[in-house]
């Protein structure tokens, strides 16, 4: 995409998916593209309680956890218009998707299965794989969030072969489809 090099977002750009599609590599590029912040509500969530996400859930139960992600979802959609990476958890609240689809836009950053697992296997920061059957494990996640990721208002699937510069201009191309999301500027 050569024409327009500038752009208006509209709205700010929630992407979902799962472990390891690319959500906070692809949003950073794609922020970088756009020239507006990118957000991480994980990050923002570590960052407010001053302990890691791991130690949230075990000291305050995934409740806790739940309602200040809804929280911090809430007043990043709230603030200057950027692209904002979710946890991988996200998206599969009614709450959040509710308030991500009235605030924002989301796009879902498809990856099938192998290509997933080809991206996480030799990684030792997801907790939720750290089991006996760890390509088990993703498998049952991804079955059981498909349904929801499928409710998101744009899709933009991945392919082995893209970097994450092509990734970025593929959501780029999917978001100009939508011009209450983004406008080019002459």
């Amino acid at each position: 995409m050569t024409a327009p090099e500038r752009w208006k977002l509209k709205k700010t750009v929630v992407l979902v998916g799962m472990m390891g599609a690319g959500k906070t590599a692809v949003g950073k590029a794609l922020a970088v593209r756009l020239a507006v912040p990118f957000l991480d509500s994980d990050a923002e969530i570590e960052q407010a309680a001053n302990m890691s996400i791991a130690e949230i859930f075990a000291r305050d139960g995934e409740a806790f956890f739940r309602d200040r992600e809804t929280q911090v979802i809430d007043r990043l959609l709230e603030g200057e218009r950027g692209i904002l990476s979710t946890g991988g958890g996200a998206f599969l609240s009614e709450r959040n998707r509710n308030l991500i689809s009235r605030k924002g836009v989301s796009v879902w950053l498809k990856a099938d299965l192998a290509l997933l697992w080809s991206r996480v296997k030799h990684k030792d920061t997801r907790p939720l794989l750290r089991t006996a059957d760890p390509y088990g494990t993703l498998r049952d996640l991804y079955e059981t969030r498909l349904p929801f990721y499928q409710q998101a208002d744009l899709t933009v699937t991945a392919q082995p072969d893209y970097s994450i510069d092509t990734m970025a201009e593929k959501v780029l191309e999917a978001l100009t489809t939508r011009e209450d999301v983004l406008e080019g500027l002459t």
